[in-house]
């Protein structure tokens, strides 16, 4: 079993796959080099010697400097190590070409083509709340309907409990109200039946008006202090939900419609070797058949933002992403 990777050739540390003992010798391009300490799996050692200030390269780019002096064969860390983020805020575009892909244009994936054109991966029925004062109910329903279908004839059937849409003001209640108008309306959701309360901030009527023009069919509204059973009148409104979105069938969709979201799932010394190069691969392939990738968490780009920047399609987009990364900093 190897006990290292150099990512990139002009790397000056590399990365131990498993843990390095004091004294263990690594062959690297032909040097002999002594690890001067012991070295957890997933960590850097460093294959020169390092003055404070000299640039520490990963991935064939800066990902920070040292703080002090490093020698060779020793743990390179967040201890000796800092970020090159600390006063930049100009940045040079200088686009790197995308690796060429198979054209592909053929290409598709089975989905579930809406009324408004979107499309979804998946086919589920979701209970979504307007305040968490109803989440009770909607727990209640959601269970009621998996019990009565056996799970069967959609994908999932799910409730979506929060603690907000009431006692907020501002911003803090128009982001709610955004967040919930885009769940409603994903196209991942064959049916939506929307519960609220009655005497919220988010009232009903009016988070109706901002979904713009929703499908009726599949989408449904009830308020729980004018019913007289919500139980009841919930499963009702459920059950008409059901028998639509059961019905639904996936077809073949071009790739070039798929959107996928790229989530953190909790990042180690190995993330940049094994998951990250595989989603980068995968991007690079679904945009070249027209598709999008959705890349989140902007503090995991610090250290190699210069590499996401020199992708952008144009010096706008490149822009647009230099302010993105500055405006974390600040």
């Amino acid at each position: 079993m190897r006990t290292y990777i150099q990512i990139n050739p002009a790397d000056n540390v590399v990365v131990a796959v498993k843990d390095l003992q004091t004294g263990v010798s690594l062959d690297i391009n032909g040097r002999t080099i002594v690890v001067l300490q012991d070295i957890p799996a997933g960590h850097k050692v460093a294959l020169q010697d390092f003055k404070e200030g000299d640039h520490v390269i990963k991935y064939g780019a800066p990902i920070g400097h040292a703080r002090e002096v490093i020698t060779t064969g020793s743990w390179v860390n967040e201890k000796n190590i800092k970020t090159n983020l600390e006063g930049l805020r100009e940045y040079e575009f200088n686009p790197q070409p995308i690796p060429e892909q198979p054209s592909g244009k053929s290409l598709s994936f089975k989905g579930y083509r809406r009324k408004n054109g979107e499309v979804g991966i998946r086919n589920e029925i979701w209970v979504i709340p307007t305040v968490g004062c109803v989440n009770g109910i909607t727990h209640r329903l959601a269970d009621r309907l998996r019990q009565e279908t056996q799970g069967t004839g959609v994908d999932a059937i799910v409730a979506f409990p929060h603690n907000y849409g009431c006692s907020q003001l501002g911003d803090d209640h128009e982001n709610t109200r955004k967040i919930l108008r885009d769940m409603v309306l994903h196209p991942n959701a064959g049916a939506v039946l929307v519960v609220g309360l009655g005497c919220e901030n988010n009232q009903v009527g009016a988070f109706r008006e901002m979904l713009g023009n929703y499908d009726t069919e599949r989408i449904r509204f009830m308020e729980t202090q004018k019913v007289d059973d919500e139980l009841e009148t919930g499963m009702e409104l459920l059950r008409k939900l059901y028998a639509i979105a059961s019905q639904d069938k996936r077809t073949d969709i071009p790739l070039s419609e798929l959107h996928v979201g790229l989530k953190c799932g909790g990042s180690d010394g190995f993330s940049g070797i094994t998951a990250n190069p595989l989603l980068g691969v995968f991007s690079d392939f679904l945009v070249a058949q027209g598709g999008t990738t959705v890349l989140t968490e902007v503090p995991e780009m610090f250290g190699a933002e210069t590499i996401l920047m020199n992708r952008s399609e144009s010096k706008a987009v490149f822009e647009k992403t230099v302010h993105l990364i500055n405006d974390f900093k600040s």
